[in-house]
């Protein structure tokens, strides 16, 4: 069997992963707060963590990993949205609005990370599905003194748990010195975080034993973590932007509710995401959603190999560049592949990259080569384990018919042998040309071959 190597947060180095139980490796991916549009820095982890589940299946067995990405469907930021649509007078309970927009945005999410190529996860939990767990978690924790009751509030107690800052790396008193955390009346210690806080007539609440009101953040992930995937799993993942606080807090309180447990073993983090050198921001002008780029006309598969093309922890750099590299290179080998069946399996240099820490730029290197050699079979088959070359990706490379634009043109060059007038078919040419057509002259006759910046808009009329 096929050794994999992760890099684990935690540890802080490349270990060889060892499964729980290999008949069912289990994984958990920080989903999104659904109140929005997924920018492109939500799906690299989307993207990577796809690969790795193809990885693990490929490894141990189809059946044999369990996946799991949640959404966040309760949180001040859906709530505001839903609100200020009330304001604007749309119909309905604020209940009604914010289901209305969790499910509209659910929906947005799905056809974006479908658009690039990304597989849906075996359990999509929403966190208004799970308050019972959450609330039973958090009466756990009261229990065992790692959390207390406060004027409607339920607050973590940071300094019961002695390993607390072992993920980031930095101690307790570090975080209180170098961040900014919430001072609040109701809170022991500046850094205890909320687990339960009261909601007020017009907010979503729920009945709880400390009054009406709604989760915190962070026990969300933790309560269906351990419903789905139990009190120890294999694998935690998300954007680097999550270990501190969210990650950090999930392990705290789940570590101190069940004791027992080891939580996740393996914690992978994926780097940040900037665009054209800088980090994508509003204010800099340079923040888009997927969806942009999909409606700028960038296909989905071009997105998802520019994501690939850098190892994930490694800082990622998005440019327009890079994204025209990446659809010549997919035409090429789509045009490779063309009428192939792929391998019985993929080839072993692509595997021994995957395997070294998800190594996504190796694999992309490997399937140069196997182009290069022309070994069409195995690119096919080694590409789809990285989820390029589907046939669910392919709709956007579908060559264009440009073979009446091929017959006109051998017509004009054959009157023109006569006439020796070849003004008309150099001019035919240039426009070919100037749409990104590829024009191939020979004695057999006029081809025409749509190159990576083929726009058929720009044919003569």
């Amino acid at each position: 069997m096929v050794e994999l190597r992760l890099t684990n947060t935690r540890t802080r180095g490349k270990e060889p992963f060892r499964p729980i139980d290999p008949a069912n490796v289990r994984l958990y991916l920080c989903g999104p707060t659904v109140y929005d549009r997924a920018h492109l820095g939500n799906a690299r982890p989307v993207v990577v963590i796809d690969v790795l589940v193809r990885l693990l299946r490929h490894v141990y067995g189809a059946d044999h990993v369990t996946y799991v990405r949640n959404f966040t469907d309760v949180d001040d930021k859906i709530n505001a949205t839903a609100l200020a649509r009330q304001q604007e007078g749309a119909p309905g309970s604020l209940e009604d609005l914010i289901r209305q927009r969790t499910e509209e945005t659910i929906g947005w999410y799905h056809a974006d990370m479908d658009a690039l190529g990304a597989a849906r996860p075996d359990h999509e939990p929403r966190a208004t599905d799970y308050i019972p767990q959450m609330i039973a978690m958090i009466q756990t924790l009261i229990d065992g003194g790692h959390a207390y009751a406060r004027d409607g509030h339920v607050l973590f107690r940071v300094r019961s748990y002695a390993d607390y800052g072992k993920l980031s790396g930095r101690s307790v008193d570090d975080m209180i010195a170098g961040a900014r955390v919430e001072v609040a009346p109701f809170k022991e210690d500046p850094m205890d975080f909320v687990l339960w806080k009261p909601s007020d007539a017009e907010l979503p609440g729920w009945d709880s034993p400390w009054g009406r009101g709604r989760p915190g953040w962070h026990i969300e992930c933790s309560a269906m973590s351990l419903e789905l995937l139990g009190e120890s799993f294999d694998i935690h993942a998300g954007g680097i932007d999550l270990q501190f606080p969210h990650h950090e807090n999930e392990i705290a309180q789940s570590c101190c509710a069940h004791p027992h447990g080891e939580f996740a073993r393996v914690w992978l983090h994926n780097e940040m995401l900037q665009v054209e050198g800088k980090k994508m921001s509003k204010s800099l002008g340079n923040f888009f959603t997927v969806r942009d780029l999909l409606d700028q006309g960038i296909p989905g598969e071009v997105i998802r190999f520019v994501l690939l093309s850098t190892h994930y922890r490694k800082p990622m750099d998005w440019t327009a560049e890079k994204a025209r590299e990446a659809e010549a290179v997919l035409r090429k080998w789509r045009g490779l592949t063309a009428g192939t069946d792929p391998a019985p399996s993929p080839s072993a240099a692509v595997i021994a990259a995957l395997a070294d820490d998800l190594n996504t730029a190796g694999a992309i290197a490997a399937l140069h080569d196997l182009a290069g050699k022309g070994d069409g079979a195995g690119l096919l088959a080694s590409a789809r384990l990285l989820g390029l070359l589907g046939e669910d990706l392919g709709g956007w490379a579908q060559a264009p018919d440009l073979s009446a634009w091929a017959a006109r043109l051998d017509d004009l060059r054959v009157a023109a042998k006569a006439s020796k007038d070849f003004s008309a078919v150099d001019a035919l040419k240039a426009a070919l040309l100037s749409a990104g057509a590829e024009v191939r002259m020979g004695p057999a006759g006029v081809e025409l071959v749509p190159g990576p910046d083929f726009d058929a808009a720009k044919l003569p009329q």
